[in-house]
């Protein structure tokens, strides 16, 4: 199973959810990459059995500039064999509070791509609490791969 880390931190915030995650999915024997959205070639997802994003909300509640052109580019594309799940910080001082991840997490599900877990929000840097959510995010993950690979197979 290939697993690709999407992440685009300002702060810092959401570069630590991504370390947690690759380091979860390590913990359960399976390898993944982690990129910056904005250092990768979208082409390249197709390569991939899962996905995970991880970002920020920027402003009035908005897809943050480096993960914009990544956002748009996902309007057109079909990822009906992809297992997905999107994760990121906020702060739930504002009203538009992690808006960023509902907006990719509709914007993936209206690919035709799997939904593999509800989406997790962390409120600014993640503590102890966030990871064992983290954590949970990732078997939920696993598991839908696991099971739609096996409906495929039968």
């Amino acid at each position: 199973m290939r697993v690709l880390i999407m992440f685009t931190s300002m702060t810092g915030n959401d570069e630590a959810i991504a370390d947690i995650l690759f380091r979860i999915f390590n913990d359960n024997c399976v390898q993944a990459d982690v990129s910056r959205i904005e250092d990768t070639d979208y082409a390249c997802i197709t390569n991939y059995d899962v996905l995970v994003v991880v970002s920020y909300t920027y402003e009035d509640g908005e897809v943050p500039r480096p993960a914009y052109d990544f956002y748009e580019w996902l309007e057109h594309e079909k990822l009906s064999s992809l297992t997905f799940g999107v994760c990121g910080s906020g702060d739930t001082f504002y009203e538009d509070f992690c808006t960023a991840v509902d907006n990719f997490d509709s914007r993936l599900e209206n690919t035709g791509a799997i939904r593999g877990a509800d989406p997790v929000k962390v409120e600014l840097y993640p503590e102890a609490e966030d990871e064992q959510r983290l954590g949970n995010f990732v078997l939920s993950i696993l598991n839908t791969k696991k099971g739609h690979d096996e409906n495929q197979n039968v």
